[in-house]
């Protein structure tokens, strides 16, 4: 099934920095083109994002926050924010569920979108980071039933409930976006996160982009769109 529809304000909340751009950098832009206020929370640091040993972890950290920073304009987010939990650390813990409940009351969307957590293996070369899993459980635990329930988290704000969430990076996708007007600004966004594309290139980095885009279009079944990104909805 494709989704046409385009939210009225919608809130993604990833891991590590780059994290929202491979998964779904497509999709949001397709939305802000559409009029949506999209909103970004990157939950860990990304300060252990370096195979170097003599890696400055507080510079590396300040590098990745500025390229999220980078990144968010390219796509035209309203806002994007790093709320700083360092690499490794990203446990479906109480203090996570507050922190993702108290952003969905203060920003109010009508979407939410965040990492499948129940994504582990995927075949037999790439385990999901723990991060990952752990952002994908607080989120979804913050989605239904507690940003919508004032009896949770009352300090947090007042209560709102999203109308749908949808689950990236997932094993299981049951709906798609057409991102081929917005393929181009996902790989510019995806871009910015230099610190980690070491020698990949330009041209290098929107082939891949466009590839997998063109596998999940492949995927939706739906002959008339050429590139695509992938979720697992649920409707709240």
């Amino acid at each position: 099934m494709i989704l046409a529809d385009v939210p009225g304000r919608a809130v993604a909340v990833f891991a590590h920095p780059d994290d929202p751009e491979v998964a779904c950098a497509g999709t949001l832009a397709a939305w802000v083109a559409g009029g949506a206020e999209v909103h970004l929370v990157v939950v860990n640091r990304g300060e252990k994002g370096s195979t170097d040993p003599a890696t400055d972890p507080d510079a590396l950290a300040a590098t990745r926050a500025g390229e999220v920073a980078e990144a968010a304009d390219v796509l035209g987010l309203a806002s994007a924010e790093v709320l700083g939990i360092p690499d490794g650390e990203a446990e479906p813990s109480a203090g996570l569920r507050e922190a993702v409940v108290a952003r969905i009351r203060r920003l109010r969307p009508d979407v939410v979108v965040f990492p499948d957590p129940t994504a582990v293996f995927f075949g037999d070369s790439y385990v999901n980071h723990l991060d990952h899993r752990g952002v994908g459980w607080a989120t979804l635990d913050a989605c239904a039933p507690m940003a919508g329930s004032p009896l949770y988290f009352p300090a947090a704000g007042p209560a709102h409930r999203p109308g749908t969430a949808l689950l990236a990076g997932s094993l299981e996708p049951d709906c798609w976006v057409d991102i081929t007007a917005t393929i181009d600004r996902k790989a510019a966004a995806l871009a910015c996160h230099r610190s980690q594309l070491g020698d990949a290139g330009a041209d290098v980095l929107a082939e891949v982009v466009r590839g997998r885009a063109e596998d999940a279009a492949r995927a939706s079944g739906d002959r008339r769109v050429r590139l695509a990104e992938g979720f697992r909805r649920l409707r709240l």
